[in-house]
């Protein structure tokens, strides 16, 4: 296993848009453990294959609690099937946008269809900090950030921020 590289904004990448992924076999397998091993190392709760290069549908989630054991969750090729029309309120951060948090409204529950990481099919529905945890990483694999879910001049500055930011680690 090994910590992969984040990719932040205004990098380019993060805009693709993610392709199937092909195949659920032994290489797929040892990425989804360096994924885990880099979104736990950032830490966060949540990384999309596309914030560490690779352009595939894959995430990786784990919501557990500080005092609570690890549950680490893997949604491939995942499918938003159903939403509901309460909309929730979280504060949300991204780990390619680092140390900017937004308040970002999103459907309070939702119903993904998934292949887990031994390529089953499962449809998993989840609300609360799980469902905007998911609805976050799918928007990565479709280019989507979440300041783009915020006011046109908030999103602006920080893509300016991190433009600038951007620059003075190139010429360090």
């Amino acid at each position: 296993m090994s910590i992969k590289p984040i990719i932040y904004l205004p990098d380019p990448v993060l805009r693709q848009k993610s392709q199937p992924v092909e195949r659920v076999d032994q290489e797929l397998s040892g990425f989804i453990d360096d994924m885990l091993e880099t979104m736990y190392d950032a830490p966060g709760i949540g990384l999309a294959a596309i914030q560490v290069g690779v352009p595939r549908q894959l995430l990786v989630i784990d919501v557990s609690g500080k005092d609570e054991p690890r549950n680490p969750q893997v949604f491939i090729n995942p499918e938003l099937v159903a939403t509901s029309d309460t909309i929730n309120v979280y504060e949300e951060g991204c780990l390619s946008i680092p140390d900017y948090f937004a308040d970002v409204e999103r459907p309070e529950k939702v119903t993904v269809r998934h292949l887990d990481r031994d390529g089953k099919e499962q449809v998993t529905e989840a609300d609360g900090l799980l469902a905007t945890c998911l609805q976050h990483e799918m928007d990565h694999l479709n280019g989507v950030l979440f300041i783009d879910h915020i006011s046109k001049l908030k999103r602006d500055m920080v893509i300016r921020k991190f433009t600038k930011l951007a620059k003075q680690r190139v010429t360090a």
